[in-house]
């Protein structure tokens, strides 16, 4: 017998198959928890542990159909960089779970704000003492969009990026995970993640 999943189990994939709702993937939710973030912040590692860990269903039921939405084409407007992260979750091999983590939170927080309000793009940290909250190993930041999943999608798809560097951090080996979003002058908002070993 199936029993209808509640509000708090619903999965941030739900709208395009129900099964992501199955329990079995409440694991992924590992930041339900961590408080110190903001609802569509834990629901940024949710949607990556969903990715990490169910790679080729992510592919086929989620990647497919979110290319396909109205609005959506531009996702697929550059078919090389699409195709190659279809490709990459159909064949990989599943990873270790993320982890929220409040240094790392810490540090993406002190640096999304403050590029921000300084409009700035990039790595390097704009008050010093961000430099002090500084704890990460990879980091990614992405810019214009405040959906967890545009976030997730944006920085896998990696349009415009000939290394994938934020693909590689995305499905790479680390273990602990701080996501901020915060606004910006210049695109509106920007998120930074913040990944550690």
């Amino acid at each position: 017998m199936h029993v209808a999943a509640t509000a708090q189990e619903v999965s941030p994939l739900a709208d395009f198959s129900s099964e992501w709702n199955k329990p079995e993937y409440l694991k992924c939710n590992t930041a339900a928890n961590a408080r110190y973030m903001t609802p569509m912040e834990r629901e940024i590692i949710y949607i990556l542990n969903l990715v990490r860990t169910y790679p080729e269903l992510f592919a086929k039921n989620v990647l497919k159909i979110y290319a396909e939405l109205e609005g959506n084409e531009e996702v697929a407007s550059d078919k090389y960089y699409y195709q190659s992260l279809v490709k990459r979750l159909k064949t990989m091999q599943p990873k270790a779970m993320l982890y929220p983590d409040e240094k790392c939170y810490n540090s993406s927080r002190c640096h999304a704000y403050s590029s921000g309000i300084k409009s700035y793009v990039g790595h390097q940290r704009q008050r010093t003492d961000c430099n002090t909250k500084k704890y990460y190993f990879g980091e990614c930041c992405d810019y214009g969009n405040e959906d967890a999943l545009d976030i997730v999608l944006s920085l896998l798809i990696d349009t415009g990026v000939p290394s994938l560097g934020h693909r590689d951090i995305c499905l790479g080996d680390y273990t602990k995970l701080g996501a901020s979003i915060q606004p910006h002058n210049k695109y509106g908002t920007n998120a930074v993640l913040d990944f550690y070993y």
